[in-house]
Parts: C-alpha cells; sequence; structure tokens
C-alpha cells in the first residue's frame, strides 16, 4: 500500500490537444513522458521522486493502452540497465530514481551506457534533493554526469518548463546519441501549476515490435577495441552534436536587457530564488521582467562556450549561482574566459557560500552584496546605504533546539531497538552496523543503537571487518527493503560465503516503508502486477544460512530480548539472522482508519485499543521513556504538592500499539500502564452494563471522599 494513490489524477493524463493539466510536477512529467512518445520507463521507488513511480503504477491501464512497458526495478541499478533498450533500438526510455544516492547504486549500469551511447532517445529522472529537505549525504549528480559524459539538465522549476524539459531531453539524446540526466530538484517535483497538454503518443516502435525482430551492432559492446572507439565518439561527435542542438533549439534561456554592465548566470533549478531575490530588491517585477541579465542553464553539462561569451559581452562582472560544491559551472565558465583572454571578472563562490542550500535570505543577501560590489547605481538608496543597521538575526540554533528525525508512533521498529538496549544491557555494547532505512532513527536518542552506515542494503557487510576477532559478535540491522534492494546479493551472500559468526536483524515491516509504502517481494498485501508474499527466511536459507529465527511481533519486547540474548551467546558458530516482523503503523493506520471511521458512522459497533498511565503508580523515574521514546509518551506535572517529579503520560496521537506495556513488562518497570477499550457504537447491554459500573464507582468514591473528610475533622 503506497503512502499516496494517485488513481483519480491519473485520468487527467489521458486529457489531449487544447487541454489545460493542472496538478504536481510528478503528475506533469509522467504526461510529458507520455506525450513524447516514450516506449518503456522505469525506476526504483525513493525520495523525492517516489510519486512518479506510484503514478506510473496507477496509470498502468493507460500505458498497456499505448504500448508503453512498465517496470517497478528492485534497484537503481537494475533501473539504469533496462536502458540497454535504446542501444540498438529507436526507442525512447525513461527510468528515475533518487539523486546521487541512485546515481551510485546505478553507476556501473549508466557508465556502461555512456560508453556505448543510444540510438533511441534515453534519459534519467533523477530526483535531486540537495540540500535542507535532502535525507541523504550532501552531493550533486554533476560529478558524475561530467566523469561519464551524460548530457545534465536542469530545468527552471514550473511545470510549462519541466515539461518541456521532458522532450528537449529526449530530443538532445537522439541528436548526440548520449543518454540524457534530467534533475527535479525536491521542490519541484511537488510544484503546483498548469501547460497545455498535448495528445499522448503511441511509440513508434514498441518494444514488443522491437523484440519481434532483433538486432544487435557489436560496435556498442563495451569492449576493447570498441571501447576505445566511444571515447573518441563522444569527443568528436556526441560532444559536438549535444552543443551544436542545445544553440540552435536555445535550450538555454537568456533574460532581461542585452545590455548591461552585470550578469547573473544559474543553473535552471535556482531561477525562483533568483527571481524572487530581484523582486525583493526592486530589479524585477512578479512577471519574471528582470533588469539584470540573466543566463539559465536549464542544461548545466555540457556549457556552451560560444553562447557563455556571447551572454558576457559588453559586461564587467558576472555572477554564477551554482548551489552545491565543488564550483564545476563556475571552474568551466572561469576556463573558457581565460582562454579567450576575457577581462570580465567572474565572481561565485567568492561571493556565494560554498556549500549549503540557497534559500531565499541566502539569495537575496549574495545577489545584494555582488551588485553592491559590482553595480551599486543598480541598487535603491536604501539598500546602498542603509539609514539603520538591519536588526540582527538570531542564531536560531542557538534558541531552538534541534529536532531529529524519529519513529513514528507506534513503529514497529521502535520496540526493537528497546529489546537491544536490554541485552547490552546484561551483555555489554556491541559493535553494532545500520543501514538505510526508518530503522536508522535507531541511532539517535533515546536509544543511540547503531553507528555507521555505508549504503542501501549494506549494513551487515558492513560489519565484515569485525567478524570473528572479537569477543563480542558485531550485529548489523537491515530493512526489508534494502534488503531486497541490494542486501541479498551484497550482505548476506558474503555472510554466508564467509561463514560469518555475525548477528544481522532484519527489519520486516511488509514495504519499503521509508520510501512510501510501496510494496517488495515479502509484502504481505496481494498486487495484480507484482509478486508479493515471499518470505526472506526462505531466501536466507536458499543460500546456505540455517540459523534463521523468525519474530512474527516485534512489540513482544521480552521475546525478541530473547532471541537477540540467543543470537549473541549461542556456541553455533556461522551467521545468524533474526527476521522481526510486524506491519508498518504508518501503512496499518492508512488502511485502517478509513474502514473505522467508516463503520463508526454507519452505526456499526468498533472497538479501538487505548492506553493510559496510572498517576497514583507511576513513580516519575521516566525509564520507560528512555526504553520507547514514542511521540505519544509525555510529561505530566501533578497537582500533589508532596509529588514534585512528573509522571508520564499518553497523549491522544496514541495508536495503541501497546510498546510502553510491554516494554514496562520486559524491563520489570513500574507497573503503570494500563489498557482500556474504547467502544464506539456500544450495543445496549454494554450502555447499561457501563452505567452500572459508573454508579458503582462513583458510590465507592464518594464514599471514600467521605471516609476522607471525616478523618479531617477527627484530626
Amino acid at each position: 500500500m503506497a503512502e499516496r494513490s494517485f488513481k483519480a489524477e491519473v485520468q487527467d493524463l489521458r486529457k489531449g490537444a487544447g487541454d489545460t493539466f493542472t496538478g504536481e510536477g510528478i503528475l506533469a512529467l509522467t504526461k510529458a513522458l507520455l506525450e513524447n512518445g516514450v516506449g518503456y520507463v522505469g525506476g526504483y521507488q525513493g525520495a523525492p521522486i517516489s510519486h512518479l513511480m506510484d503514478v506510473l503504477a496507477d496509470a498502468e491501464d493507460l500505458l498497456k493502452e499505448l504500448g508503453v512497458q512498465f517496470e517497478a526495478n528492485a534497484n537503481e541499478a537494475a533501473a539504469a540497465a533496462m536502458l540497454a533498450a535504446s542501444v540498438h533500438y529507436p526507442i525512447r526510455g525513461a527510468v528515475t530514481f533518487k539523486g546521487p544516492v541512485g546515481v551510485n547504486v546505478a553507476s556501473d549500469a549508466l557508465a556502461n551506457l555512456a560508453s556505448s551511447g543510444v540510438n533511441g532517445g534515453a534519459i534519467i529522472i533523477v530526483g535531486e534533493d540537495y540540500g535542507e529537505g535532502s535525507s541523504i549525504m550532501q552531493e550533486r549528480t554533476h560529478a558524475f554526469a561530467m566523469k561519464s559524459q551524460l548530457w545534465l539538465m536542469d530545468p527552471r522549476p514550473n511545470l510549462p518548463s519541466i515539461v518541456k524539459a521532458v522532450g528537449d531531453a529526449f530530443e538532445l539524446s537522439e541528436a548526440s546519441n548520449t543518454p540524457v540526466i534530467l534533475t527535479v530538484r525536491i521542490r519541484a517535483c511537488h510544484v503546483t501549476g498548469s501547460f497545455p497538454t498535448r495528445d499522448n503518443r503511441r511509440p513508434a516502435l514498441t518494444v514488443a515490435e522491437a523484440v519481434a525482430r532483433p538486432q544487435s551492432d557489436f560496435q556498442r559492446v563495451v569492449l576493447p577495441p570498441m571501447s576505445f572507439t566511444h571515447e573518441q565518439e563522444k569527443i568528436k561527435a556526441r560532444w559536438p552534436n549535444a552543443e551544436r542542438f542545445i544553440r540552435e533549439k536555445g535550450l538555454n534561456e537568456v533574460f532581461g536587457p542585452k545590455t548591461a554592465k552585470v550578469g547573473l548566470v544559474l543553473q535552471g533549478g535556482m531561477y525562483n530564488g533568483v527571481i524572487r531575490a530581484l523582486q525583493r530588491l526592486g530589479l524585477a517585477d512578479i512577471f519574471g521582467n528582470t533588469e539584470v541579465p540573466m543566463y539559465v542553464l536549464n542544461v548545466a553539462y555540457p556549457l556552451v562556450p560560444d553562447e557563455f561569451m556571447a551572454f558576457c559581452e559588453g559586461k564587467d562582472h558576472i555572477l554564477v549561482v551554482e548551489e552545491g560544491q565543488p564550483e564545476f559551472i563556475e571552474q568551466a565558465l572561469a576556463t573558457f574566459l581565460y582562454r579567450r583572454g576575457s577581462k570580465v571578472m567572474l565572481h561565485g563562490k567568492d561571493i556565494f557560500p560554498m556549500a549549503g542550500e540557497y534559500t531565499g535570505r541566502v539569495m537575496l543577501d549574495s545577489i545584494t552584496a555582488f551588485l553592491k560590489q559590482a553595480a551599486p547605481d543598480m541598487l535603491p538608496a536604501q539598500v546602498r546605504a542603509p539609514n539603520q543597521e538591519r536588526p540582527k538575526i538570531p542564531d536560531l540554533t542557538k534558541t531552538v533546539p534541534i529536532r531529529p528525525p524519529g519513529f513514528c508512533t507506534g513503529c514497529p521498529e521502535r520496540p526493537i531497538f528497546a529489546a537491544m538496549k536490554l541485552v547490552q544491557e546484561e551483555l555489554g555494547k556491541h559493535q553494532i552496523a545500520a543501514d538505510i532505512g526508518c530503522h536508522l532513527f535507531g541511532s539517535l536518542p533515546p536509544f543511540e543503537v547503531g553507528g555507521q552506515t555505508m549504503g542501501y542494503g549494506l549494513g551487515p557487510a558492513a560489519n565484515g571487518a569485525f567478524d570473528g576477532g572479537g569477543e563480542k559478535r558485531p550485529i548489523s540491522i537491515i530493512g526489508d527493503g534494502g534488503f531486497w534492494h541490494n542486501g541479498l546479493s551484497s550482505s548476506f551472500t558474503n555472510m554466508a560465503f564467509n561463514k560469518s559468526d555475525g548477528v544481522a536483524v532484519i527489519v520486516d515491516n511488509y514495504y519499503s516503508a521509508a520510501t512510501g509504502g510501496q510494496d517488495i517481494p515479502s509484502s504481505r498485501a496481494d498486487n495484480a502486477t507484482k509478486s508479493t508474499k515471499h518470505p526472506i527466511s526462505k531466501a536466507l536459507k536458499g543460500i546456505g544460512i540455517t540459523w534463521v529465527r523468525e519474530v512474527p511481533r516485534t512489540y513482544d519486547v521480552g521475546h525478541m530480548r530473547d532471541v537477540l540474548r540467543e543470537a549473541l551467546t549461542t556456541p553455533e558458530k556461522g551467521p545468524k539472522v533474526i527476521v522481526a516482523s510486524s506491519e508498518c503503523m504508518l501503512n496499518k493506520q492508512r488502511r485502517e482508519k478509513p474502514l473505522a471511521q467508516k463503520a463508526i458512522k454507519e452505526g456499526r459497533r468498533v472497538e479501538t485499543p487505548r492506553f493510559g498511565v496510572d498517576e497514583d503508580i507511576c513513580t516519575g523515574d521516566h525509564a520507560c521513556m528512555r526504553l520507547s521514546g514514542c511521540p505519544s509518551l509525555g510529561l505530566k506535572v501533578l497537582d500533589d504538592p508532596l509529588r514534585d517529579d512528573p509522571v508520564a503520560s499518553i497523549d491522544q496521537s496514541c495508536v495503541g500499539c501497546g510498546n510502553c506495556g510491554e516494554v514496562a513488562d520486559a524491563a520489570i518497570l513500574c507497573p503503570s500502564f494500563y489498557e482500556a477499550r474504547v467502544v464506539h457504537n456500544p450495543t445496549a447491554w454494554e450502555t447499561r452494563l457501563a452505567g452500572w459500573r459508573a454508579a458503582v464507582i462513583g458510590w465507592l468514591q464518594r464514599r471514600r471522599a467521605a471516609r476522607t473528610l471525616n478523618f479531617g475533622e477527627v484530626a
């Protein structure tokens, strides 16, 4: 069950010539692919581009009507390998995955694809999430594009530009026989807008037609001596053809007056931030008309020297707006100027920060600093020489506490880490390697379990150096998504082949949960187009790992603790794997809440669990929080003057998973947690029984209050 369904929205993908499409950038991308005659699409789910895969999955009926093949790939490498169909056949293909981390996984396939070149247009749509919204390391795809000579597009972040970029990318790929990376920044993925639609196009050659008439070209095989020829082709043919196409088709854009002493060169994705900064300085209007010339690089690589030099004519200073580091574009432009003997002063990272996202404040301050230096007369008087010093913005990192990401309320992974802390309390601290996924939050407080992470599916492999050499067995943690993505082949076969004596915990929450809840081979749900319900334990035994323990309910903290202890202390040698299973609570709530609300609305009886803390029993030591960390578990200050310490309290966000009580029991904490059942639309008997109970309890409470009062009077 994916995080979001696009069943309703995909109907708009059928719009044709004369219609207007209104929606998100993700849907616009899908529509653009269909309008440009794509023959096959694939990819790996991964934020911020994950919804593109969800849209494609929801639109499979339309894809089939058009003869478009759709593949939900096991990982990014498998997705990139799909583009081989465009090497020998004039078929347009597209794959998609998450930013630099996806490109890293796909690097082998992409490098081979770049070497051989393509006949059909091939594009890689990458969710480039550099900056504060990123969930990965801070890197850019630009470096890989330069390394392998893959052309890189970075369109302006509005729907018409994004849609146009898809068509341009296909045509650029075909004109230069080179794959094109189309980067869509994190905010552009979900920007909303409108654009005029065209009719969807059936591919000129479908994959079904191509496979019926196979063809091949030995010159496209990446082996010597052909690979030597490929490199020469890149420089002597593909690159010049790409530059010619970019220049003739006007893929890059120039805005503003033709004559000025200064100019801005910027990545297409930076356009909105730059134009907003100029608007705030009074140098641009809301329609994008600017007094400062702008050269917008919708194609960030390759750069076109003649086009850039033409923009520089008559200018004294140029500012390069290039987010991220190193400053690849700035270095290339500096080379162009130096080789031409130009006297134009080039600015960039000397004014803008070298690293970090170019937020609105960064953009405004940096462009202002540039204009003060290069063209102060363009700035308003109050900016050139402010009458009073601008109030200093406080350092929010000193006043606002850091709010790191954490597990959702009721997450079934929380009790796994609680059990791990209990085991380490007995056996001592262990070497623990983490993996990519929700479980990585376990390395943060209150658990602080797990250290480094080396890549998706590589958690167990990261412990290879610690295997078998110490008194304690190393532990690794990996999710079910990571297991199927890369873990089975790279981590667990490695453990089996080397007869590892380490322990691996596979967190099985039924989905590729961190990327939006998409199905994977071990998902329990029925899926009409994908094969599911394949147990992880069978795959492990198939590669020779025999010590496998399955925990069917992770919320049983005591059982989870006992299995972990057994794995760490058993005299049996060899790999030890624990498959800890419970459904992702977010997906469970998405499925069950609407059903419960519907039942309640229809007057049917619905019973839901609620947990609470008995204030009279709670001692206020807060050990439960250190072993749970649930967002619904907080503190409450009592009115009792004899009790200074706040007690534990459970708020209304509780989903009734029961982890609090389970942890308290396993850790032998205070028995202050209780479970209550909230009954909606109770039966007549239940209503009557509840009334009797309330009457009895009320009578007992009044009697107790009276006795207390009488005791006070006697005293």
